[in-house]
């Protein structure tokens, strides 16, 4: 253990204590769609309001643990060397789907594509985009996530977001989130508990139709396997993958990543591929695009973890 992780049995006895499940040195490939990186110094998965309550209150006398709010994973990247912090994982527990007229209740757990099945079976429209999205309902208010002609802000009403730093709950109607392409004001130790939608009448045979058409859309023309979905945000008129397959990059391959053949905005990643390789390929897409076009492309992948500097905006760690 490094003179930088010290506090780490510390902060996991004081969790335990508080009946709060907490992992060290636990992998993160695992946690996310690319299925490579390192460990994370302590992986905390919270099922209650009570137990992020207990969170806060315990990580309150850590302030030199770094600490990050993972959903699925299914837009992050974790370097070889892994995160000296504090994983936060919501479990099981806000994993729910209710509805109440228009009004439908999301848990911030609950996996996008289950709750687009869920929601239109209950009868309700509007929300069928979501099966195509591989993330949680947390992690789209927080990205304000989106496809097929929709996105989250377009629905949202409101939802629930508890502060670690001030350990409280509040309620964030959609204005005060500030949304924007890929983006809220949801802060890094705010945790999203539940999205409110409102939703319209829906017929649930038309509704499981267009899940079928989006299900198929996606199978056709992006590919499966290891990766993050879009690694770059579309440049304003264009479209990166446009601008990468320009570059002859689409299929380029380094080491054990690759642009893939199928869809160049997508990099996927070998089973055993290291984490470096999937960034330096990033790096060198962006780098041919900027030279050829003078269009410097900004990843929507959320980089953790990486000391080098690949000059990749978002870049956390």
């Amino acid at each position: 253990m490094s003179a930088g992780t010290a506090w780490v049995p510390d902060l996991a006895a004081a969790l335990e204590r508080a009946s709060v499940r907490a992992e060290q040195e636990a992998p993160m490939g695992a946690q996310t769609t690319y299925r490579v990186g390192g460990a994370a110094a302590l992986l905390v998965t919270v099922e209650s309001i009570e137990e992020v309550e207990a969170l806060a209150a315990s990580i309150d006398q850590f302030d030199e643990a770094p600490l990050m709010v993972l959903g699925q994973g299914s837009n992050t990247l974790v370097s070889d060397a892994g995160f000296a912090g504090v994983v936060v994982q919501l479990g099981a527990g806000f994993n729910y789907q209710h509805v109440d007229g228009s009004r439908v209740s999301l848990g911030g757990a609950s996996p996008l594509p289950v709750a687009a099945r869920r929601v239109a079976a209950m009868g309700r429209a509007g929300f069928e985009w979501a099966v195509g999205v591989p993330g949680s309902v947390g992690g789209a208010v927080r990205m304000n996530a989106g496809g097929h002609g929709s996105e989250m802000g377009e629905s949202l009403v409101e939802a629930s977001v508890f502060s670690l730093s001030r350990r409280r709950i509040a309620t964030r109607t959609t204005p005060s989130l500030e949304l924007g392409y890929r983006h809220s004001n949801i802060g890094p130790r705010e945790v999203v508990i539940e999205a409110i939608l409102d939703l319209a009448d829906g017929d649930p045979v038309t509704s499981k139709a267009r899940i079928s058409e989006i299900v198929s859309w996606r199978r056709e023309h992006q590919p499966g396997g290891q990766n993050a979905g879009s690694v770059f945000v579309n440049p304003p008129g264009d479209h990166a993958a446009r601008l990468v397959e320009a570059c002859g990059l689409k299929g380029h391959r380094l080491g054990g990543a690759e642009v893939s053949p199928k869809h160049a905005n997508f990099i996927q990643a070998d089973a055993d591929a290291p984490a470096r390789d999937v960034i330096a390929l990033m790096a060198l897409v962006r780098d041919r695009v900027a030279e050829e076009y003078g269009v410097r492309l900004h990843t929507e992948i959320r980089l953790v973890g990486f000391e080098d500097d690949f000059g990749l905006p978002g870049e956390e760690g």
